[in-house]
């Protein structure tokens, strides 16, 4: 039985160690960081496509300024949202409540987490306000543009850039730990391995992947700021570093980086179209083991990004193989997921829509990623935008459409309240539409051969031509459009938490656990632990059943069972 108890404010909502609450605070931080993020986006396209005009809300965009907002737009977007949100929130969330426990197994040290994770973001909103700004040598922070003040023009900046980074690192080690041990240790009687639901593989494998690729950059970092800070040569080839040995630490944790918040997004979807096609998942093992290979795969596919590093034709070759060879597993989960809407009675609701655009969307960059896996390619398109279209196509996906993805499908359990799905609508096309608008002539401008890292194209002859003018406006005024429909999900979510309606339990018939506690779940989730788990997650339409649905702590015989016989067989 769990144990619940009347708690103050400041326990129940800053100091709580309620596994909900503290899911809450990292989904909300890190809206609000994505807010600084996406502010950044407007300031420098706009600077992009009206060079030397003032920004209305900022002001005139300095080459110095522009590097910060460069740099700063790609680290919130990966480190203060994606992480905080896919695996963070919707982790923290979703981990007790479809086990059927009433907390993680270390609450402390989850709260202890957040409040790494929150301090953070502190230091790197505090960056912005030192002398010269926050740090602008470019999120993937190569030395000895890093490294050296005299290169990047911030030497406040810079060192607490990297310690913000490092903080949040550890605050994500901890939170893993929690995750792994949980799922592991605290799952109801017959919620075995099998039954499971696939969106928590995806975030403890991921948890798993950040764990183990994230220590040499944690070692490369403080040798980077000891190059900043104590005048070291770790990575000044003076003093007999090698600034391509950063590169290798970054990238060995930087593209498994890229599965670590793509599993939770692809996780999501996998449960909204199990339950919006009401039909089983097609292939559980399958995924599990695709995504298992994935992982293992992402370890040995990072020196592609250094196929213009000098790096050994030979060795080329080789990553080129590991590169498309890691293709195989994403591809098969993708043909997994058509396969479980095939034949599928499908509802075109919110959640849904979400979750069949990520998947139309996140393939086109999976596809243009071909070609830069490709060493002889990729010398052409390096550091061009069609790197930046690409590497959008896949990380907006992930982390903007897998977001809206999950918070739409689980805003009733979580907040008691049902969004509004003409608004959801709405909202969802006023995104994807302008979305597209904004990456395909960035597409075409990286073939043109436009650098990314050029503040004013205008000093360029070969590059300020009309059409080139032309798609970079067409672009911006996407952005722009694409950020003022966020401004519906805002009032859809405001709108609906001041409903008096409430949502009721188990608004969309689906099967796992966490439908069958009270919405919004009380502290421990619910009086009562479900006594055990009788069959797998996605037992939907089955032939022995009146309702299209089955939940998991329901009592009758397991489908999966050998001398299992349907009753209208």
């Amino acid at each position: 039985m769990s144990h619940s108890h009347e708690m103050s404010f400041w326990e129940k909502y800053v100091f709580s160690t309620d596994h909900k609450v503290i899911g809450l605070q990292y989904l909300f931080t890190g809206l609000f960081m994505a807010a600084i993020g996406g502010f950044f986006v407007y300031v420098f396209r706009m600077q992009l496509a009206f060079p030397g005009i003032s920004v209305p809300g900022y002001g005139e965009v300095t080459p110095l300024a522009y590097n910060s907002l460069v740099t700063n737009h790609g680290t919130i977007m990966i480190f203060w949202f994606a992480m905080p949100v896919l695996i963070a929130a919707f982790g923290n969330i979703l981990i007790p409540l479809m086990i059927g426990c009433d907390d993680m197994v270390f609450p402390r040290i989850n709260r202890l987490s957040y409040q790494i994770f929150l301090l953070s973001a502190i230091i790197l909103i505090a960056s912005f306000f030192v002398p010269n700004g926050g740090f602008g040598g470019a999120w993937t922070s190569y030395p000895p543009l890093s490294a050296n003040p005299e290169y990047n023009a911030t030497p406040l900046g810079a060192p607490m850039w990297l310690i913000a980074v490092a903080l949040e690192f550890v605050a994500f080690l901890l939170g893993g730990i929690n995750f792994i041990t949980t799922l592991m240790n605290a799952r109801a009687p017959g919620m075995t391995m099998y039954r499971i639901p696939i969106v928590l593989w995806m975030i403890v494998i991921a948890s798993i992947l950040f764990m183990c690729s994230v220590g040499p950059l944690i070692a490369g970092a403080v040798m980077l700021l000891f190059d900043q800070t104590l005048g070291t040569s770790f990575y000044n080839p003076a003093g007999g570093g090698d600034p391509l040995l950063w590169q290798h630490l970054f990238w060995f944790f930087g593209h498994p980086e890229v599965y670590v918040v793509l599993l939770p997004a692809m996780g999501i979807v996998a449960e909204i179209m199990a339950t919006m096609a009401r039909k089983k998942l097609f292939g559980y093992k399958t995924i599990l083991y695709s995504v298992i290979a994935t992982g293992i795969l992402s370890f040995v596919v990072w020196a592609h990004h250094q196929f213009i590093a000098g790096i050994d034709p030979r060795m080329a070759n080789l990553f080129t193989v590991t590169t498309l060879l890691i293709s195989v597993p994403i591809a098969e989960l993708c043909f997994v997921y058509i396969a479980t809407l095939y034949g599928g009675s499908i509802t075109f609701n919110t959640p849904m829509l979400w979750a069949l655009s990520f998947m139309v969307e996140f393939l086109i960059g999976g596809i243009t990623g071909i070609f830069l896996g490709a060493s002889g390619v990729d010398i052409f398109f390096h550091d061009t935008y069609f790197v930046v279209a690409h590497f959008h196509y896949t990380f907006v996906p992930i982390a903007i459409i897998g977001f809206y993805a999950g918070i739409t499908y689980w805003f009733p359990k979580i907040f008691g309240k049902m969004l509004s799905d003409r608004l959801g609508k709405i909202h969802f096309w006023g995104t994807i539409i302008p979305f597209n608008f904004i990456f395909i002539p960035l597409f075409l401008l990286g073939t043109a051969g436009q650098h990314r890292r050029i503040w004013d194209f205008s000093n360029y002859s070969d590059l300020a031509t009309p059409e080139l003018f032309n798609l970079r406006v067409i672009a911006t005024v996407s952005l722009i459009l694409m950020i003022l429909f966020q401004f519906v999900f805002v009032y859809n979510f405001i709108k609906s938490l001041r409903s008096k309606e409430k949502a009721p339990k188990n608004p969309w018939d689906a099967n796992t656990l966490e439908w069958t506690a009270d919405s919004p779940p009380p502290h421990g989730n619910w009086p009562e632990l479900p006594e055990k788990v009788y069959r797998g997650p996605y037992e939907f339409s089955h032939p022995d059943r009146e309702s299209d649905y089955w939940p998991q702590d329901e009592p009758g015989p397991d489908p999966a069972d050998p001398d299992y016989q349907p009753r209208n067989s």
